[in-house]
């Protein structure tokens, strides 16, 4: 079995895991490595750009380490490379976590209680609860749910292809790193430069990919596409601005505006400006379109590494045969 399908059937089993269980409760893998990185920061913390650097370096790069350390652990038993890919997958992706509290949310929204879905926003993003009306919390729910897909979906089985097990714990890491100390907070302007730059570059290519299938997946697909050509260079991030547009234009609803970060009120643009107001409902509708598109970028992804290592494969062979 080579590394081709060994990633194709990790991948399906690690994310059918995830569909059916979810993240684990207690012992999460990624918990464990947040704690580890904010030990590390204690240690290495001062207001500079290089110490940044070395925290992200230390952190993001032992994370790899140990990953291709497992992985050619493993290496010598097909059975055991499957399940290492499926497990590492298991453990990197968060779609149904996502989608449980998007959803818990839009329950208490349903319910009336507004006191509720702010005392459970913070589990799903940064926004300042308090600030927020129902319909304040719906549209940060819906715009979380789009960024989300591909920070915790898509952008990992994206690197999976890529570099393996390595790869989906690499993208993780930074990821995790990003969310910790990669906000413009005075602790962490200088620090964090180097996380929230190379967050940047490593969820690149899944935003596109995730803005794409969102139009593909959708309901809309020619808004989608509008609404990411028009738009998505105007969100302050390179990443979010793609797929959160997408998703607007794809659910035929108008996302950006004012928001409110740790105190902090930021004006951003209106994404898909001929979109409706978001509604309560339009949280279930973005679930279901994350889902769709999870489960879409599995295929891209697998269908990219079995291309890939055939086109591998068969220019190793011509190159035999032209020295032979």
């Amino acid at each position: 079995m080579g590394a081709d399908r060994v990633f194709a059937y990790g991948a399906a089993a690690g994310l059918l895991g995830d569909l059916v269980l979810g993240d684990p409760r207690r012992g999460h893998p990624v918990a464990a490595f947040g704690r580890a990185a904010g030990a590390v920061e204690r240690v290495l913390w001062r207001d500079h750009r290089g110490r940044g650097a070395l925290h992200t370096l230390v952190c993001a790069g032992g994370a790899v380490a140990l990953g291709a350390a497992a992985a050619r652990a493993a290496r010598g038993s097909r059975g055991a490379s499957v399940a290492l890919t499926a497990a590492t997958t298991f453990c990197v992706v968060g779609g149904t976590s996502l989608a449980r509290e998007a959803r818990a949310i839009g329950r208490a929204l349903d319910a009336g209680d507004v006191a509720a879905a702010r005392a459970r926003l913070p589990h799903l993003c940064g926004r300042d609860p308090q600030s927020l009306d129902a319909d304040g919390i719906a549209r940060a729910v819906v715009e979380s749910v789009a960024e989300n897909t591909s920070d915790a979906v898509v952008g990992a089985l994206v690197w999976g292809a890529v570099a393996g097990v390595p790869g989906l714990v690499g993208f993780r890491a930074v990821n995790t790193l990003d969310a910790m100390v990669g906000h413009k907070s005075p602790r962490h302007r200088r620090f964090g430069w180097a996380s929230a730059r190379l967050d940047d570059v490593a969820g690149w290519p899944g935003a596109r990919l995730t803005a794409v299938l969102a139009a593909v997946c959708g309901d809309r697909p020619r808004d989608a596409l509008r609404a990411w050509r028009a738009d998505a260079a105007l969100h302050p991030s390179p990443n979010a601005g793609p797929v959160e547009a997408s998703f607007a234009g794809a659910l035929g609803v108008r996302l950006g505006g004012t928001l409110s970060y740790g105190g902090r009120v930021e004006h951003r643009p209106v994404l898909n400006g001929a979109g409706r107001p978001v509604a309560t409902g339009d949280i279930d509708r973005a679930v279901r379109l994350s889902r769709r598109v999870g489960v879409a970028a599995l295929g891209v992804a697998v269908s990219g590494r079995l291309l890939a290592d055939r086109v591998l494969t068969g220019h190793r062979t011509t190159t035999k045969g032209r020295r032979a």
